[in-house]
Formats: C-alpha cells, structure tokens, sequence
C-alpha cells in the first residue's frame, strides 16, 4: 500500500527518509499508533535489501526473533511468524528445525510488510531538508518539487558500498559485493579473480567462486588486511552486549574510548560464520585431492594501489606484519569492502541543527536523537561509535524503535526493557 497524497498543509508528527530494514520496523510499529501521523519516503520503486547477495543458502546471522517487530511487539501482525503463516511455509520452517532465515526469504518478508503499510511512498527522492523557526517545522522537499512538512524526522538512508582508496577512481569492470549476483555470469568467464575484503559476504562470494573454480578454469584469490579470517563471535555471554545494559555503559564511555573499542569489536559483527569457515576449508581440502587447486588465500595484506591494463588489473599489497609490498595481477576485481555511513547531501541546509563529535561524525544521544533539541532528529543504524554492536544488529532494531517512539510520544508504548543481561558491565 502507498501512502495518499499530502494537502499542502498536512503537518506530520515525524518523517521516516529511507526504507531499509530499521525505518521500515519503525513503520509497521507505528501503523497501529493513532496518535502519530507518520510518512516514510524511498527513492527506490519498491523496497530491495542487499539483493545482490542473495546467493544460494545464504541466511542471515541473526535468528527470526530478530525480525521487524517481534522483539518490541510479539503480537504484531508484521512478524516473520506471520509472515510464514500466511505464506503457507509455517510447518515448512518449524520442520527445517533452524532458527536463521534465508538472506532471500528476510527480503521477502520484508516485501510483505511493506506491501500492508499506509505510510510508505516509493520512488520519492528526498532533495532537500530546511527547517522553519517559526514553526518549528522541517521541510521535507522531493525530486518531484513536492514539500513535506513534519515536526521530527527518523533517518533511514543506510549505509552506501564503500570503495577503497585505491580503486576509487578505478576503470574497468570491478564490482563491489553489492553487484555480485548481477555480474556473477561475466566474472566466471574470467580467466582470473581477485577478492578483496574479509566478514561474511567476502566469504560467500569466495565459497561460491570456489565451488565452480574447476568448472570454469579461473584462478582465485582472497585477500585481506585482517590478520586472519575471524569467525563471527555468538556466544551467549558476548551476546548480552545486545543488550540496553551495554548501550548504557557504552554511551556513557569517554568518545577515545568508543572509538578505540570499535575497532576491537569488529569480530562481534563483521566477522565471518563459524559453519562457512569450515566450509570453505572442507571444499579445499575435497579439491585438492584431485591436485593443486590454483587459489590462494593471503591475510594480512592491505591493498595500497590498483591500475588497469589491458588484461585486468594491477593490485598493489602490503604484507603490514612483514613490511613487504608485492603485486597481484588479475582479469576480475571483487571488492568486499563493506559498508560506510555518508550524511547525505540533502541535510546541508540543517547542518547547524545537527551535533557533531570531535571526529566529524553524528554526536548521537542516548536516545538516538542528533539534533541540538536531543528530540527532534533521529538516526537509525549508523551509530556504531555511540552505541557498539548493537547499532547495525538486526535484533536491535525493535528496542531501537521501542525507544524512538518514546520520544515521539512522550510516552511508553511498546515496552522500553532496561535490564536483560545477566552479566554487569560497568562497575
């Protein structure tokens, strides 16, 4: 369902700008909320999460729970339960016996949602974001001249692919991991690959490179700046720093502190699954029965440059343990090197109403808002440097919006919970 046509003088509670996963959890939290009138703009012409890895078997690293609403509201009818329900698979999943979705199947679920949602109006870019003194209103305009008027705004406008330095000016036909499945057909006719990157998708591009590397006669090479390829931690104790006991201690840290500490924390949500891991090494031990499969996995290694030649690439590496630089040649580039937050463009004008840290990145409260007000702007995801682990975790995003819709409020809607972890973690 899209949402009607603003009157001119239709005045919003709160704007939602972007549809991912968290904006679109927001707004099937809101849609039963009579008293807030909300409306969530995409540039995009239907809702499309990370479709480009959507490989084979490829799940999800968080369990279903973690889906949209479940964890603010287990009633909800937009929960992933339902969802199988009405899709006829529900016996399906109880049978398969295994708590992670398909990548394929979240994305689906997410489909249906969106599909049922009042508030929603696709294809709209957001251009421009002013906002009026007098009224205490920001000004929402479009592509399409149209202008949106609303109180509070929720940003949802994801993380973009991130390019590394090197390749950033880079011709050719590399592709970041965000294209891989587009592009997989002209990769494998390749006579060699090179991956770059570490986490999970780098790890399924490279399994799935890996089990046709007989079939098709390229080489392939992983590489990465990571000491070593590190499984995804999920154990139950590392797990309670999901919680909003940890959020807590970490926002209230010194900001030296939370930046230090996100660069150590990488493992507990870029890291690689365990099971893959095993996977990988099992499909090189099988083929290499037959003789010397022509792949190499190199760590350790960050890329320093990259040219194009006629017949692929040139890739400069340094090996930072050893000190010792060396080069790759190869017809194919994949580039796994995740995802960076950008502030958009359309947020210039508002620049002055929005807190900054010492490093140039959203001062974000406790409570998720980044406006000078502390009420009036909110940032969905993100947040890593104020709130750890828990920004970009999937199961984090009902408590997220459990909280923002607090402040939107006034009041408690859905239950805030405030102590969940068995363990303590500031003294």
């Amino acid at each position: 369902m899209t949402a009607p046509a603003d009157h001119p003088d239709t005045v919003h509670d709160f704007i939602g700008i972007g549809l991912g996963p968290f904006n679109l959890g927001l707004a099937c939290l809101t849609e039963p909320i009579a008293e807030l009138n909300g409306l969530f703009l995409e540039s995009k012409p239907a809702f499309s999460w990370h479709s480009g890895m959507f490989l084979d078997g490829a799940h999800l690293q968080t369990p279903f729970m973690s889906d949209l609403v479940t964890l603010a509201d287990p009633t909800s009818p937009y929960s992933f339960l339902n969802y199988l329900k009405e899709s006829g698979r529900l016996y399906s999943f109880y049978i398969r016996e295994n708590f992670y979705p398909l990548r394929v199947e979240y994305d689906d679920y997410c489909r249906w949602a969106a599909a049922q949602l009042s508030s929603v109006r696709y294809g709209t870019t957001v251009t421009e974001v002013t906002y009026e003194e007098a009224d205490a209103l920001y000004r929402v305009r479009t592509g399409t001249g149209d202008v949106h008027l609303a109180r509070r705004l929720v940003l949802g406008t994801g993380t973009p692919p991130h390019v590394p330095e090197p390749c950033r000016d880079l011709p050719g036909d590399w592709i970041h991991n965000s294209r891989y499945l587009e592009h997989r057909s002209e990769l494998v006719r390749k006579k060699s690959i090179t991956l770059v990157g570490s986490g999970q998708s780098a790890a399924e591009i490279y399994h799935d490179l890996l089990g046709e590397i007989d079939v098709h006669g390229y080489r392939l090479n992983w590489v990465t700046r990571s000491p070593r390829f590190f499984p995804l931690e999920y154990t139950k104790l590392t797990l309670e720093m999901t919680s909003p006991e940890y959020v807590d201690y970490f926002h209230a840290l010194p900001e030296d502190t939370r930046y230090r500490l996100t660069e150590q924390q990488k493992g507990l949500f870029k890291g690689i699954d365990g099971a893959l891991i095993d996977e990988i090494f099992d499909t090189l031990y099988r083929k290499n029965l037959g003789g010397a499969v022509p792949t190499r996995l190199l760590t350790n290694s960050s890329l320093t440059s990259a040219r194009h030649e006629e017949g692929g690439y040139v890739l400069g590496f340094r090996q930072e343990e050893q000190g010792k630089d060396f080069e790759l040649r190869s017809e194919g580039l994949v580039l796994a090197t995740g995802y960076r937050y950008r502030a958009p463009d359309f947020l210039a004008p508002v620049a002055d109403r929005l807190r900054q840290d010492s490093r140039g990145n959203f001062d974000v409260s406790r409570t998720y808002a980044i406006d000078v007000t502390g009420n009036g702007v909110f940032l969905q995801n993100a947040g890593v440097h104020a709130h750890s682990v828990t920004s970009p975790d999937l199961g984090m995003g009902p408590y997220r919006n459990s909280v923002i819709i607090r402040e939107l409020l006034g009041r408690e809607y859905y239950p805030v919970e405030k102590s969940i972890a068995f363990q303590e973690f500031a003294v």
